[in-house]
């Protein structure tokens, strides 16, 4: 079977193509800003243009055409309301015309699922960290629950708004990460709470210091207490599941930095850390194709408010009827 999955939660447009043995086709394009962070109307436009384009190339790379598809699935939830409906309708207009199934996906779990799939990982804590989200997700009693997680903004958010503040144009994190190479240590808050963190309050002191500290030293500070934070509760989930695996996915899993610390954690306790390959560990469609295939080959039902947007829908929502 060949599933066809669409992503528009944010910033990126996707389409991936897989079957059960292999991704065919993982094809993106992106939307930046020319200043600030995602302008919703802008990005929706921007998917609204691509879509046609990137289903091309997408098909081209798979090598197939658009009639072997034999399944749609697209990112319902969670999100931006204007990019997910211009991914819905994209979807529901393929699903019409090939006379497929259509699987609406959670986007939360599809990072999970394209993670277990792609590095071989059974059943790990997985630290997902992304631009709108930060979460602490672990498989238990039929759901993937959510052990920590964000109280106020995703890190990635964080760290980008960090960047505008700084001068650093969108996406900030490459360009900080750089930069902390070269820095020295400044004292910041450190905001755990529970099992849970927060960045707000680490932000405003930041923005606070731009006047009278190396920038470097605020990107390698930054980096240093932040990824902190999110391996301490990372280490408390895996002891408290009693599990062996962690899973890093998400956006953000492309630091170097937060890689490395999550690698020293696990082999300390001796657990085995798992990361994707950096295209699939940010926004994308084979992500989305995935999840679909499993969700279909599971006998998942969906009522007709279920393909329908749903921009809030929490990761512990979904009934995990594949594991």
């Amino acid at each position: 079977m060949i599933c066809l999955g669409i992503e528009s939660t944010a910033h990126t447009f996707g389409i991936g193509i897989v079957t059960h043995d292999k991704i065919l086709a993982n094809v993106r394009d992106s939307y930046a800003p020319k200043e600030g962070g995602i302008h919703p109307r802008e990005a929706s436009e921007h998917h609204a243009s691509v879509c046609d384009s990137v289903l091309k190339q997408a098909l081209k790379k798979a090598k197939i055409s658009l009639e072997q598809v034999d399944l749609v699935a697209f990112s319902n939830a969670p999100g931006i309301a204007h990019m997910l409906r211009v991914g819905a309708v994209f979807a529901r207009t393929l699903s019409k015309v090939l006379k497929v199934p259509l699987v609406p996906v959670n986007h939360c779990i599809a990072h999970v699922e394209i993670g277990r799939r792609t590095v071989g990982c059974k059943d790990p804590v997985t630290l997902y960290v992304s631009g709108a989200n930060t979460q602490i997700i672990a498989y238990q009693g039929g759901l993937y629950r959510i052990f920590a997680e964000t109280l106020d903004m995703g890190v990635g958010n964080f760290i980008d708004t960090f960047a505008r503040y700084a001068g650093i144009p969108f996406p900030g994190g490459p360009v900080i990460e750089k930069l902390a190479k070269k820095g020295k240590y400044v004292e910041l808050p450190y905001s755990v709470k529970g099992m849970d963190v927060s960045f707000t309050g680490i932000l405003t002191n930041l923005r606070n210091k731009l006047k009278t500290h190396r920038l470097e030293d605020l990107c390698y500070s930054m980096q240093e207490h932040v990824f902190a934070m999110l391996v301490e509760v990372s280490e408390r989930a895996l002891a408290h599941m009693q599990k062996n695996e962690l899973l890093l996915t998400g956006g953000v899993a492309s630091n170097s930095r937060l890689r490395e610390m999550c690698k020293v954690m696990c082999k300390d306790r001796g657990a085995k850390f798992y990361v994707p390959k950096k295209e699939y560990c940010v926004d994308n469609g084979a992500m989305i194709a995935v999840l679909g295939l499993l969700m279909h080959d599971s006998g998942a039902k969906f009522k007709k408010k279920d393909y329908c947007i749903n921009q809030r829908q929490r990761t512990d929502e979904v009934k995990v009827l594949w594991r």
